[in-house]
């Protein structure tokens, strides 16, 4: 997990290799040097991540096919269209028909898809965009492990817990070995493929020392790693990615400048955005988004936040609910209604990126009970599994109440599964090419 399903190599082309996956063909960087055509592999994200043998390869294929293909009628039928729109009004039906012809949709028709108030336009508009997801995507779900490996952090963002404002906060900083062997875990143990590792951005834990944990996680382990510790400079940014770091998680939060500058005293919309224009030129696959239900943020804000995260090439959207802690300046600040998260995730869907992955967040699942059964049918394709060991992840508390901070690995894995499979969703990336 992802538990990626393994892919048979039919073409190579330089760094480009094509890998059928029951008789889907998709396209990944390769940077193993004993590559060959014929050969099995897992691929995560655009990359591929390690050989498996064939033997091994054709058992869990020969495992996965009958299930694959009842999932993917199951995932189908329930993303299939309902042409009855008894009811709908004329310039919603208007709207969601262009959508799901892929025909260019106007900033104005976008604006009123999140507007929506009554149930059954909305129903209808989270319809529509699980349609498209399905059919631009597939059946296909990405499940990536995060381990948060410090609690400490410089910023004083406004409504974060593990901010500078918060003086009542047990902090902690895993040390590199126990990094190193909480990433060996989840990969070796639990099958993970691709992991985050995440922290605030914590002055101990210099440049150096993030590339060498990366490097040292490498060479245990085949793994996509994403890095998640703030800003670290231009020559951070390329120092990580020669370590082996090959995707970043880093929202913007807000394309207000306002907005932002109100958010984050000590920082600036300008160096954000410039970071992650930089991390993608040098290769990096992008995760980004921003925050839902923020003081002041309007449905315009909202719209301009999706239409940045497809400018800055996104790989990955992330759009979460605006969840304040009790022990920041915006403790008095509302969190947003679910379905104004739903709304954006799935106007994500349709103005994004057709490709892009949309993750249902655990700040909405910490927000919603059926959080990831409502977002996933709303667009979503991707959700990520807390792998930090327990002792730590109960202490990472950027909002109150965090779901599963307190859950073993496993019960994660199990859940997330169950909820997979009842949708007719396959745990399964191969990911597309980057640049």
């Amino acid at each position: 997990m992802c538990y990626a399903i393994p892919g048979k190599v039919i073409e190579i082309s330089d760094k480009i290799v094509t890998v059928d996956y029951f008789g889907e063909k998709k396209k990944a960087i390769n940077e193993l040097s004993n590559l060959k055509m014929g050969d099995y592999i897992y691929a995560q994200g655009g990359y591929v991540i390690k050989n498996i043998a064939e033997d091994e390869a054709l058992a869990i294929l020969s495992t996965w096919k009958e299930t694959f293909f009842e999932l993917q009628e199951l995932d189908l039928r329930l993303s299939r269209m309902d042409s009855k729109k008894q009811g709908i009004d004329k310039k919603l039906a208007l709207i969601l028909d262009k959508s799901a012809e892929d025909l260019p949709v106007k900033d104005s028709e976008l604006l009123y898809l999140l507007s929506l108030k009554k149930q059954h336009e909305l129903e209808l508009l989270f319809k529509v965009s699980n349609f498209l997801r399905q059919k631009h995507l597939g059946n296909s779900c990405c499940v990536h492990g995060i381990i948060e490996f410090s609690n400490y952090c410089s910023q004083d963002c406004q409504y974060c817990g593990i901010s500078t404002n918060n003086k009542s906060l047990s902090r902690f900083r895993m040390s590199q070995d126990e990094i190193i062997d909480a990433a060996y875990l989840a990969v070796e143990k639990h099958g993970f493929k691709a992991l985050v590792l995440q922290s605030g951005e914590d002055p101990a834990f210099s440049v150096k020392d993030l590339c060498k944990i990366i490097a040292e996680i490498k060479k245990r382990s085949p793994v996509l790693i994403f890095i998640s510790s703030g800003e670290v400079g231009f020559t951070g940014l390329a120092r990580l990615y020669q370590a082996g770091a090959r995707g970043i998680l880093m929202r913007f939060e807000t394309s207000n400048p306002r907005i932002y500058k109100e958010l984050h005293p000590k920082r600036d919309l300008e160096s954000r955005i410039a970071h992650l224009k930089e991390a993608y030129k040098l290769g990096y696959l992008i995760i980004t988004g921003g925050l839902i239900g923020l003081p002041g943020q309007t449905n315009e804000d909202i719209l301009a936040d999706i239409k940045l995260t497809r400018e800055l090439n996104a790989e990955m959207y992330t759009f979460g609910p605006f969840l304040p802690h009790p022990e920041t300046p915006l403790v008095k600040s509302p969190p947003p209604s679910v379905e104004a998260v739903l709304k954006t995730l799935a106007v994500c869907r349709i103005a994004g990126d057709k490709e892009a992955k949309i993750v249902v967040t655990t700040g909405f699942e910490t927000l919603a009970n059926r959080a990831r059964e409502q977002g996933l049918i709303a667009g979503a394709n991707s959700v990520m599994l807390n792998v930090t060991p327990e002792k730590f992840s109960k202490n990472y508390c950027i909002y109150p109440n965090r779901a599963h901070s307190k859950e073993a690995i496993q019960k994660q894995i199990d859940a997330t599964l169950k909820i997979l499979r009842n949708l007719g969703r396959a745990p399964t990336d191969l990911g597309i090419t980057h640049g």
